[in-house]
């Protein structure tokens, strides 16, 4: 019996590799700008300014993804309506998906002022001076609202059309721009903060401009024609607000989740704090190829529940499973063996990268224990069955805190065992629901069952 795969499986690894590479180069291409922003805004005279600037890309980092639905929600419904080939509804997703990210973004510029004074007050800068530098880079950075979320609802159709090298393309962009022009408005101009923030402004609208260029060459090859009708009608958005709602409720429970890891292990002094913040870098650099796999299987699976081939469908999930399995592995098998190698590639410290080595343990079992979240959350998202998402991630959080509760004994290594509970208590619910609708639901609805 031969032990190769058969060829519709081949076929199926194909796809999610082509799919999911542009994106593991996107993700992977964010710390350089970070590394940038850094090192640019790192030469200038006090330390204020890079404290200034590393408060300002979080709050926003928080602020812009917490609309994350924007991406995935239409990715979900493009696949789905891709797999039921109406060119139509496809057309229509792009309009309303663009229509509601820029009613949220001028939302977001009108609301900047008590936005951004919250979102500081939470952040606590220690300075005075160094509050004034993060409200200069926000009220900068907000101006970009619009333009980010509507490179969201971009990039999502796209993925949900099976085209994820626009992705990568849009974020080569956003990032080129943004790098020449840090070097040129901080070091050239000396902006400072603002240098920063309207470079990372300049870069978003460039990046949609481009976006919105190819979506008038994909519209092309689309069916159908532009029709205004679903734009005005309120009730011809209930699918999107739908899946998004759920969507919104669920990144809000995972952002909250890390910012309560990282306010609690600031409380457990400032070596920890950046001891966490290393291993948690090594933990991000894992999730860009597991995003990249899941993305994968938003569309792969969307597609394939649109036409209501469930096996087409397994089919998809299992080669996406082979991939993320396989990433989360070779992960964990890094950390064993290499793990103080990589965490003294990151810091000189001595003591903080003793305590690093002592929490790295934790980082040997996360990938494991993540690697079905973020795998089933490409699936919930390809079906559109957000609604399984945010119950599991609330059912998550529920364990996640009395958890922490009941080991802050154990110091650092409570937290850490508190989140990585959390972590498998997302992967065992998703687990649990997606095999009671293989085996129910989905099944039923088959239309390909022979």
């Amino acid at each position: 019996m031969s032990l190769s795969p058969s060829p519709g499986f081949s076929q199926r690894l194909h796809d999610v590799w082509r799919l999911s590479w542009p994106i593991i180069i996107s993700n992977a291409s964010v710390p350089l700008l970070g590394l940038v922003d850094t090192a640019v805004i790192g030469h200038l005279p006090h330390a204020r300014y890079l404290a200034a600037v590393t408060l300002g890309s979080t709050l926003f980092s928080f602020l812009f993804w917490g609309f994350g639905f924007l991406r995935m929600g239409t990715t979900g419904l493009t696949s789905q309506a891709v797999g039921r080939g109406e060119d139509q509804v496809v057309r229509n997703l792009l309009g309303q998906s663009l229509l509601i990210a820029v009613v949220i973004g001028v939302a977001l510029i009108a609301l900047s002022a008590p936005l951004i004074d919250l979102g500081l007050w939470l952040l606590q800068p220690d300075s005075d001076a160094t509050a004034q530098l993060s409200a200069d880079y926000a009220h900068v950075r907000i101006l970009s609202a619009p333009a980010v979320l509507m490179n969201y609802a971009i990039i999502g159709w796209f993925l949900g059309r099976q085209n994820a090298r626009v992705t990568l393309l849009l974020m080569l962009i956003t990032n080129s721009v943004n790098i020449v022009l840090d070097i040129v408005l901080v070091v050239g101009f000396d902006m400072n903060v603002k240098g920063v923030a309207t470079a990372s402004l300049i870069g978003d609208y460039t990046a949609l401009v481009f976006g919105l260029w190819l979506v008038r060459r994909a519209l092309k090859t689309l069916g159908g024609q532009f029709d205004a009708t679903p734009l005005k009608r309120l009730k011809a958005y209930g699918e999107l607000f739908r899946v998004n709602r759920h969507l919104f409720v669920r990144t809000l429970c995972l952002l909250f989740a890390m910012a309560f890891f990282t306010s609690q292990g600031a409380q457990l002094g400032d070596q920890t704090l950046a001891a966490n913040a290393i291993l948690m870098q090594l933990v991000m650099m894992i999730s860009y190829g597991l995003d990249g796999f899941a993305n994968a299987a938003e569309a792969l699976t969307g597609k394939a529940a649109g036409k209501g081939n469930w096996y087409e469908f397994g089919r998809a999930v299992r080669a996406c499973a082979v991939f993320s399995l396989l990433t989360a592995a070779l992960a964990a098998l890094a950390f064993a063996l290499s793990g103080p190698w990589l965490v003294a590639r990151l810091t000189d410290i001595e003591p903080i990268r003793q305590l690093a080595g002592e929490y790295l343990p934790w980082l040997v079992i996360m990938p494991v224990m993540a690697v079905w979240s973020y795998l089933l959350d490409g699936v919930f998202i390809g079906t559109t069955d957000t609604r399984a998402m945010r119950d599991t991630i609330i059912v998550a959080l529920l364990i996640y805190l009395p958890v922490w509760w009941l080991t802050q004994p154990l110091g650092n290594h409570g937290l850490w065992l508190s989140f990585t509970t959390f972590t498998l208590v997302r992967s065992l619910g998703l687990g649990m629901v997606y095999l009671s609708r293989r085996k129910g639901q989905w099944a039923a609805q088959d239309r390909f069952n022979e």
